[in-house]
This record gives structure tokens, C-alpha cells and sequence, in this order.
């Protein structure tokens, strides 16, 4: 199959081309590998490189494109649709997945119509939490489209049952969590990993990697360790991200800040501590959003803690201990002090990216066929 990817160029602080990061990269590359001609164009709203780059992934054909549109060239975003609709014809694609924002998703359903080709449109979360969806016209766009979608992928169950509920899909939905790298995230030496990120060799180590923000759920995390750190004289906390500067972390001779490390260095983090903490608030993101750190903890071996909210609700469901009320500190204290004095490690088949493609491409093969078939 000739398929056509849409997505934004900036994806969880990673460059989704040159990071070659997580879903929105993993999944036009599995494609490609499964032997498809794949083209991904994204387009960059931060000013990055543009140009198109080809990547090896055999048997199939991966090729890139990126454009760049900011503030001061706005005229840019209106050429941009008519620019790709005349790369499109001249590609002829099968298929068209509008995935990364409400932009991509009612771009790649416009492009799909005037093509009389099926679309599919990929959530990686609830977009109507997202900051675009304060522009007016912008959530209307986002349900129309995915309502006339001919296949929608949610990142989560509770997603899914949202999606079908809310917008009346007319395609078949179905839940897609994100998983990670299992060749990056997996078990490794706890000593050798301290020793490469310089933490203590034999203190209990808790912590955290990704945005240390407010609404991303640092708070009840910053407020715990202020009840383990006066109760747990032998526990350390590690925190690893980009920091709010109006919630600074805390700090003291047991509190280790790394900064935002390089995705691999994530992997080793996981692989140092003894209890990793992933903390999600019980909001419209929260509530239908598949962390992934969940994923790449568990892949390293790490036994965690987590918000009792949303996916992790189910994916810990066998496990109730680990789980915290979200939004409360003392209910988060707990949990640790629960998991540092016996430690239970949940049972979670964690597929690598290759079997999870390889699970849904049957269904965008069947899709196209029905279209050929109907036409």
C-alpha cells in the first residue's frame, strides 16, 4: 500500500524526524517495515528544518517531508493544505492517517474526501484537552472529522469508550495504547546505572522523568516527599525533566535534579531507581491519556506507584496497591510507603512496537480493500 502520514514535526519535546520518537514516528516506520511505501510529512510550528529525508526501513520505503509555518508567515498555513493536496494526487496513496492534533486530524479527513480515499485518524489523546481547542471552530472541526473517519486508533480504552460516545463515529474505533523501545527500556544493572548519572549507590532511590509541571501532576509528588524525606531517612528522590519555574522542585542533600535528559538516559534512570512514580491528575487529559512512562518504567523492571485514574485504573486493576487517589499527596505517601515495604510488581505484557503495528495493519489492508471493492 502507497500510505500517507500527517503529523506535527514537535512531539513530546522530541523532534518526531531526527529523535525518530515514540508513536508518531514508530508507527509510519512499522508500516514501511511491513513493506508499505509510506510518506510522513509534518509540519513544524516552531520554525524547525524543513526539507524531506529518507529512511532506511526495509522492505518497504519511509520518506519524510517538513514544513515550517510560525507566527510571522501565517499565510504559510492556508498555502499548506493546497500544497500537499497537489503532492497528494501526484502520490496517489491508498491510505491517509491524520494523527498529533486537531490541525493534522481534520487536514488528513479534508485530503482523504477530496481523494476518495479511506482515513484513518489516530488520537494519542483527548485533543479537546489540548490548548488548540480554545480556537474557535476548532473542536467542531476535530468531532466532524473523526465522526467521518473510516477507522479512528485511541490511545486508551476509556478514550475509545469516549470517542464513540461523544462524536458517533461512523468507523469502527479501536484502542491503540502507545508502548515503548524494548530495545532501549529493559532490564539493566541498577549499578552500573548509578554510577552513569551519579546518584548514590546505596540509598532507596524514588523519582520521576518528564515534565515536572502543575498540571501534568508534580505537585502531589513535590508535597509527599516533604512526609517520606521526614519519615524515610534512608529514601533519596530523583527528578528528571524540564522544571515549572512556578513550582520549583524541592531541594536538599536527598533530592538529586537531572535535568531533561536525552531519551536513553530515561531508560537508565528507570533502570537506577528502586520506585517510579507516575502521577496523573483526575482531568479531561488525565482521565483519557495512556502514559507512556508507565510502559517504560515497567519494561525496566521498576515497580511503580501510580494515579488511580483513567487507563492506569485498568492497567493496574490486578495490583490496587500501587495505586493513589490523584491530586492527594498523603494518599501518594502511602502508596510509597506501601511499595518501599514490599515492593509488587504487576503482571503487564508489554509488546514492542513492531507486534503492535503488526496487530492493526490487517485492519488499514481490509479498509483499502474495501474501498477498491466498492469503487
Amino acid at each position: 500500500m502507497r500510505i500517507v502520514f500527517l503529523c506535527k514535526r514537535r512531539y513530546m519535546s522530541k523532534d518526531v524526524i531526527f529523535d525518530r520518537y515514540a508513536r508518531l514516528y514508530e508507527i509510519p516506520y512499522q508500516l514501511a517495515c511491513l513493506g508499505h511505501e509510506v510518506r510522513g510529512y509534518c509540519l513544524s510550528y516552531q520554525g524547525a528544518e524543513q526539507g524531506s529525508w529518507q529512511h532506511e526501513a526495509p522492505p518497504g520505503k519511509l520518506h519524510w517531508e517538513s514544513r515550517s509555518v510560525d507566527q510571522p508567515n501565517l499565510l504559510n498555513v492556508l498555502r499548506y493544505p493546497f500544497q500537499l493536496l497537489r503532492d497528494l494526487k501526484a502520490f496517489q496513496p491508498d491510505i491517509i492517517i491524520g494523527a498529533s492534533d486537531i490541525p493534522h486530524v481534520v487536514l488528513g479527513e479534508w485530503l482523504a474526501r477530496r481523494l476518495g480515499r479511506p482515513f484513518v485518524a489516530d488520537l494519542y489523546d483527548n485533543f479537546e484537552g489540548f490548548g488548540q481547542a480554545r480556537i474557535p471552530g476548532f473542536v467542531r472541526a476535530l468531532r466532524g472529522a473523526v465522526r467521518r473517519a473510516d477507522l479512528v486508533f485511541t490511545t486508551s480504552e476509556p478514550l475509545q469508550d469516549m470517542v464513540e460516545k461523544r462524536y458517533r463515529t461512523a468507523g469502527r474505533v479501536i484502542a491503540m495504547p502507545s508502548t515503548v523501545d524494548t530495545t532501549v527500556f529493559k532490564l539493566g544493572s541498577k549499578r552500573l546505572a548509578r554510577e552513569a548519572l551519579g546518584l548514590p549507590a546505596e540509598a532507596l532511590l524514588i523519582g520521576t522523568a518528564g515534565g515536572l509541571y502543575r498540571e501534568k501532576g508534580i505537585a502531589p509528588v513535590y508535597a509527599a516527599w516533604h512526609h517520606i524525606c521526614q519519615t524515610r531517612p534512608d529514601v533519596h528522590l530523583v527528578l528528571a525533566g524540564p522544571a515549572d519555574k512556578r513550582l520549583p522542585p524541592p531541594l536538599g542533600d536527598r533530592v538529586h535534579l537531572l535535568g531533561n535528559l536525552p531519551h536513553a538516559q530515561v531508560a537508565i534512570l528507570f533502570q537506577a531507581l528502586d520506585l517510579g512514580i507516575i502521577s496523573v491528575l483526575d482531568t479531561p487529559f488525565g482521565r483519557y491519556c495512556f502514559p507512556q512512562k508507565a510502559y517504560e518504567m515497567l519494561a525496566c523492571g521498576l515497580p511503580v506507584v501510580s494515579s488511580s485514574v483513567g487507563e492506569m485504573q485498568n492497567l493496574f486493576a490486578e495490583t490496587p496497591q500501587v495505586l493513589f487517589s490523584p491530586n492527594d499527596a498523603m494518599s501518594l505517601a502511602s502508596a510509597l510507603d506501601r511499595q518501599l515495604a514490599h515492593a509488587v510488581f504487576p503482571n503487564v505484557n508489554i509488546l514492542d512496537w513492531s507486534d503492535l503495528i503488526g496487530k492493526i495493519e490487517p485492519f488499514l489492508v481490509n479498509l483499502v480493500s474495501e474501498y477498491l471493492g466498492g469503487n
